[in-house]
């Protein structure tokens, strides 16, 4: 895999551990910064725009309390874990538009 260029939502605290996204020609991946198995989701950037999709229509999540309770975002072959504070900022920079640029493709 080429080196990636990863960037995570503004809405997580400067040095802070958070899902970042990154981009190849042929697909989005993403990983949790602070996930002890190092796990790299990859999705085809038509499935990478579909969870967009869904989470943009999805209810904002609420302020995450100091709930500890993992999160799994998952493939088949890959699960990625997080937690519920990271997971509210991931979603805030997706409802903001900060991941869209992974799946829209540049005009000529």
């Amino acid at each position: 895999m080429p080196r990636l260029t990863w960037q995570k939502s503004t809405y997580c605290g400067s040095g802070d551990s958070c899902i970042h996204v990154a981009a190849t020609p042929e697909a989005i991946h993403l990983t949790e910064s602070s996930d002890p198995t190092g796990a790299i989701l990859t999705a085809t950037p038509a499935t990478f725009a579909s969870f967009l999709t869904t989470l943009k229509q999805s209810p904002l999540p609420s302020t995450p309390a100091p709930d500890t309770t993992p999160i799994h975002i998952r493939t088949a072959a890959t699960t990625v874990t997080t937690d519920r504070a990271k997971w509210h900022a991931f979603v805030l920079g997706v409802k903001a538009g900060e991941f869209d640029h992974f799946v829209t493709a540049p005009a000529n």
